[in-house]
């Protein structure tokens, strides 16, 4: 608690001040309206608290790890040999402490003892006498229009087509299960009883719902519970009714569960009727039967506990001047348990004043270093600090290296340099930033030389180790990197550390031997930042840089089968990468982001590629198809996308782009060619589903692949004609309200323009005409059934 009041203290002073994240800019229009803000803000309070909550238990973490002068009232000593220390007598009166294993066979007593709680549903007869009445009341018309169509046959009524015809639909109305030969059996018993003018109640269906009526009200009266007998280790239940707040205690073989009640249907049903009436009477029962008897898990759970809570963790006292041990005596199991119920209890009343001032000491070193770096991922990583996941993906790589160092500590003849610390800077540089890596390295060093003896030597290796580990991946490409280059810099930077410290203080060979020894296991130990890396990537989802990079690689067998099955798409989708790529490094996007997600936007197409003009060789499968189903063939590039990309397992941050790449624009060539044919048509139909782009790197996408598209169906390309073509598809989109939902400002739009008509006047730069060669190079290019450029928005629409 006090923890996490000065944590809200703090960042109450911070906010009052003004010490606090970095704003844009308020010059700088952001394009459309942020739709998220509300549900954002209302997120605030839940994410303040979570975040207390995450540094309050980091903060515990390190507190708990750092080693505590143990307090031990009596000597050492081992149990079945004798007390060699003198005469020990109680200091103070104290409880004996019970074993774990006295507590727990208490538990399982009262685990054993206590019945499980039944709520009663006092409705259940009632609504199985309703779902009685249903079922009957929907065989009735079946029943009558039977019957009238044997009366017409018997009379030779000329009714006899359409009776027959009313009694067909009747019984396909019905909702009743049953089989040919039970609805034979019912109908024409109901028709013999009623056209020899008997009364109805001896007609079968009359003598099944009374005999059912009756078993579901014994069922019930007896109890009904929705549990399997055999799970109940107990021989009584506690039924509670709440509606009259009642409780009794029922014995449990007094009642029934469901595989009792339907033997006991079963034989009150075979004892009534024939066998085939028999399986009519328990096929309703099993339709209408529900238990009247709930389980409560909460409520037994509830109650467990309190009895729990009731346990004394003590037996018996031992008074003060009592002799607990004398020198000499063997040191049996009960001695074992006074002694230790001696040291608890010294532990807890003990006052001295120099080990809580030591431990207030530490509290407030740790606290510092722990605010400092918290302070820098909240002023200047603000994503990081808004993210809970990332939030707490930070403290959870820091916190596993600080207990790690705890728990080599203790252990003897293991040097500090074990541990290797250098894991967690190297992990959070990659995933996040080599600053915050640094900062990390730093907070590091500090705790665990606090936790090793407050060791300058170990401070200053493993603040060099981690910083230059840090400097070793920060421009990282290749996996391969942490086998030679990352584990290498760690082992040279503290070897040589150590070895200076060594040298100036003259320490001698064997202990600078020794740490080495240690030093090549905590190089050995950096290669596991490799599966680190993937995991963290599967439990936080979070794509790191080395992922993209794998998946920039055109040789990937996804790459290939795009590139053999829609050569065209993958050809266009090599140009809208590219063009990503530029513009996002521009306006300081995830260029890297951007190019993969530009490579796999459209991988859709690979279901159906003849469908889209940059794969067809000749004709135009369109020719043949509707407006309207051409538009669905279109959009369905975008769902088969998704399930390529799931089949994949391309991660999270990739499949946005495939989903989001159209967003909801208009077909608008098939939009207009339906518009010619036809004046009813459904615009809805002719729109892409969506979502719109919610990053910058997915709005540069959208833009990078309606203008590749169109501007490569231009003829006779020239600069003024890619300047106007690319304002006219970005505003396009604009007006359209596709970048509505993502933070790009208008001052970057106009960077990636001009980023795109750099890239695209490269491609399209003028030639050379060579002797013999038509003067229109570019027209052989487009397909003659291409559409005019006027009529496209994307390159999806032909």
């Amino acid at each position: 608690m006090l923890i996490s009041f000065i944590y809200l203290y703090v960042m109450n002073i911070l906010k009052n001040i003004g010490l606090g994240p970095k704003k844009k800019k308020e010059s700088l229009s952001v394009v459309g309206l942020n739709r998220g803000k509300e549900k954002q803000e209302s997120l605030v309070k839940r994410n303040r608290y979570l975040r207390t909550l995450i540094v309050t238990l980091f903060l515990a973490l390190i507190l708990v790890s750092l080693p505590q002068s143990s307090f031990q009232p009596v000597e050492s000593y081992t149990v079945g040999e004798p007390w060699r220390a003198d005469d020990l007598t109680a200091p103070f009166t104290f409880s004996i402490k019970k074993t774990d294993t006295e507590l727990e066979q208490e538990r399982n007593e009262i685990r054993e003892q206590t019945p499980p709680i039944f709520h009663t549903e006092p409705n259940a007869l009632l609504n199985a006498e309703t779902e009685i009445d249903i079922i009957f009341r929907d065989l009735q018309p079946v029943m009558e229009s039977y019957l009238q169509w044997q009366r017409s046959q018997l009379t030779g009524s000329a009714t006899q087509a359409n009776d027959s015809l009313r009694f067909i639909q009747e019984r396909n109305h019905s909702l009743q299960t049953l089989d040919d030969e039970s609805w034979n059996l019912l109908l024409e018993d109901y028709a013999r009883i009623l056209l020899n003018n008997q009364p109805e109640h001896r007609t079968i269906i009359s003598q099944v719902r009374t005999r059912l009526l009756e078993t579901v009200r014994n069922t019930l009266a007896d109890g009904l519970i929705n549990l399997d007998k055999s799970s109940i280790a107990q021989d009584e239940i506690t039924v509670r009714n709440l509606r009259q707040q009642t409780e009794r205690t029922v014995r449990l073989n007094t009642t029934r569960d469901l595989a009792q009640a339907y033997d006991f249907a079963n034989i009150q049903f075979n004892r009534a009727f024939l066998p085939q009436v028999s399986r009519i009477a328990y096929q309703f029962y099993l339709e209408v039967i529900r238990p009247n008897l709930v389980f409560s898990e909460a409520d037994t759970r509830a109650l467990l506990n309190e009895k729990l809570a009731d346990i004394s963790t003590t037996r018996g006292a031992v008074d003060q001047g009592e002799i607990i041990i004398r020198r000499g005596d063997i040191v049996t199991d009960a001695t074992d348990i006074r002694l230790r119920s001696l040291a608890e209890a010294r532990a807890l009343t003990a006052t001295e004043l120099e080990r809580w001032l030591r431990f207030l000491g530490e509290s407030m070193v740790i606290i510092i270093t722990i605010m400092m770096f918290f302070f820098y991922i909240y002023l200047y990583r603000r994503k990081i600090f808004d993210q809970i996941s990332m939030f707490l993906l930070v403290f959870l790589i820091i916190g596993l290296i600080i207990l790690a160092s705890a728990l080599i500590y203790p252990i003897e003849n293991i040097r500090s340099f074990a541990v290797p610390v250098a894991i967690a800077p190297i992990l959070l540089t990659i995933i996040f930033d080599s600053r915050v890596g640094l900062m990390a390295s730093i907070t590091l060093a500090i705790i665990t030389g606090m936790i090793h003896d407050y060791s300058f030597e170990y401070l200053v290796a493993t603040t060099t180790a981690c910083s230059l580990g840090v400097f070793s991946v920060r421009d990282i490409k290749k996996r391969s990197q942490f086998f030679f280059i990352t584990p290498g810099i760690v082992f040279i930077s503290y070897l040589l550390v150590i070895a200076g410290f060594s040298l100036a203080r003259y320490s001698g060979w064997d202990h600078f031997l020794a740490d080495t020894f240690f030093i090549a296991l905590n190089a050995i130990f950096i290669l596991f930042t490799y599966p680190l890396i993937l995991l963290f990537e599967r439990l936080f989802k979070v794509t790191t840089d080395f992922s993209l990079l794998e998946l920039a690689d055109t040789n990937l067998p996804l790459m290939k089968e795009l590139m053999n099955k829609a050569p065209g798409s993958f050809h266009h989708s090599l140009q809208v990468a590219n063009l990503s790529e530029s513009a996002a490094a521009d306006i300081g996007a995830n260029a890297l982001l951007c190019r993969v997600g530009g490579m796999y936007h459209d991988i859709g197409k690979m279901a159906k590629p003849i469908y889209f003009i940059e794969n067809q060789n000749q004709g135009n499968e369109h020719d043949n198809l509707k407006p309207r189903m051409s538009a669905l063939v279109i959009k369905a590039h975008v769902s088969d996308g998704m399930k390529i990309a799931e089949e994949h397992n391309l991660p999270g941050v990739i499949t946005d782009f495939i989903h989001t790449h159209h967003g909801t624009s208009q077909i608008r060539y098939f939009l207009q060619k339906a518009q010619e044919e036809s004046d009813d048509i459904q615009e809805d139909d002719f729109r892409y589903d969506g979502p719109r782009p919610f990053t910058r790197e997915q709005g540069i996408v959208m833009l990078a692949d309606g203008i590749e598209a169109s501007c490569r169906a231009m003829k006779n390309t020239t600069y003024p004609k890619l300047e106007n073509q690319i304002n006219r598809i970005v505003d396009s989109l604009i007006s359209d309200g596709q970048l509505s939902n993502c933070p790009l400002t208008f001052q970057q739009i106009q960077i990636i323009k001009e980023s795109f008509l750099r890239v695209l006047k490269g491609v399209y730069h003028s030639r050379i005409e060579y002797p013999g060669e038509k003067t229109d190079v570019t027209e052989s290019s487009v397909t003659k059934n291409e559409p005019e450029t006027d009529h496209r928005n994307d390159q999806d629409e032909t």
